[in-house]
């Protein structure tokens, strides 16, 4: 079977800093056809930022795509901002964008952590939302957590990088409270070596279906504490979000709407092999979203930049625009 390939890159029409408020800026670019379907992207990380390459899952006649980094992300300022940085801000500046934009309803395109923001935006502004396509989809609860930092998770599938990760933080533990205490602390080099050490775990549970994994993320030291920083505060806080709110209130949302105008088109895409967000998670989204398109993909793991994934996504792209009623070709 040929897989499919990215869109040929396009510039973005538009692009700039948005003031969101609370002395921060989001980056924000807009590109495709004015008249087509209009999506946004939501990355992950939280606090990974967005890629000119998440433009291209979209085909620009058909679409209207934006795409924009998180508060403290990319080229949001100021970098690595953790003060005033909520799931609930997050939501709220996809509603200043949406408005500045002049755009009614838009499609949620989200993997991960940006699956997780999308279900919090459809619970808060259903009637803003033309449909989802979620991948690899996080969905903040306590066991999420604890599968992802704990001796008897995804541990237990690397014990070499988890053994590695506790040595390093052996004098801190792997508790998120005193990682995240660390990382805020007095003490700059202390909090630079768990940074390094927090990246390093994570860049092996996210690569763990590669055949050949560089372990450690590249980038530099003020990028990689920018980003623990800000996934260490969202953990710390449990995402701001109550214990399974995103299931419960998704399937409430649901069964509210569905007598009136029915749940929009949702379609899940996972990896069997994404340990990062074992793919449980979508199976339970799907049994609570009436009519949704569920896609596990044997050999796949958590990164919509792997073969599979990025041919799902793009499939899965093009189908809704077809049922959203995209411009043709």
């Amino acid at each position: 079977m040929t897989l499919r390939a990215l869109y040929p890159a396009t510039e973005p029409r538009r692009a700039g800093h948005l003031s969101v408020g609370d002395g921060h800026a989001v980056y924000f670019e807009e590109a495709g056809a004015l008249d087509g379907v209009p999506v946004v992207f939501l990355h992950g990380g939280p606090g990974g930022g967005c890629k000119p390459s998440h433009r291209q899952f979209f085909h620009p006649a058909r679409y209207r795509s934006v795409i924009f980094d998180q508060r403290g992300a990319g080229r949001s300022t100021p970098y690595g901002e953790t003060k005033a940085n909520t799931t609930w801000d997050l939501v709220s500046d996809m509603e200043v964008l949406r408005k500045t934009l002049g755009i009614e309803r838009w499609l949620l395109f989200g993997g991960s952590w940006g699956a997780a923001l999308a279900l919090a935006y459809f619970q808060s502004h259903a009637e803003r939302v033309l449909g989802m396509v979620l991948r690899g989809s996080f969905l903040a609860r306590p066991r999420d957590l604890t599968w992802f930092l704990g001796p008897d998770g995804a541990a237990r599938l690397l014990p070499e990088a988890w053994y590695r990760f506790c040595e390093a933080t052996k004098d801190v533990g792997q508790d998120v409270i005193d990682l995240h205490d660390v990382l805020f602390g007095e003490d700059a080099a202390r909090a630079l070596a768990v940074a390094h050490a927090w990246a390093a775990w994570s860049g092996a549970v996210v690569m763990y279906s590669f055949d050949s994994a560089p372990g450690e993320m590249p980038g530099a030291d003020a990028e990689v504490l920018a980003k623990a920083r800000i996934e260490l505060h969202y953990a710390r806080h449990g995402y701001f979000l109550g214990r399974n709110r995103l299931l419960n209130r998704t399937q409430r949302r649901a069964e509210s709407v569905l007598p009136d105008r029915g749940f929009p088109p949702v379609h899940l895409v996972h990896g069997q092999r994404d340990i990062t967000c074992p793919p449980e998670a979508a199976w339970q989204l799907h049994r609570r979203i009436p009519g949704s398109a569920l896609e596990i993909l044997r050999t796949g793991g958590h990164l919509s930049g792997e073969a599979v994934i990025q041919d799902a996504l793009l499939r899965a792209a093009d189908s809704m625009a077809d049922v959203l009623g995209a411009p043709p070709a």
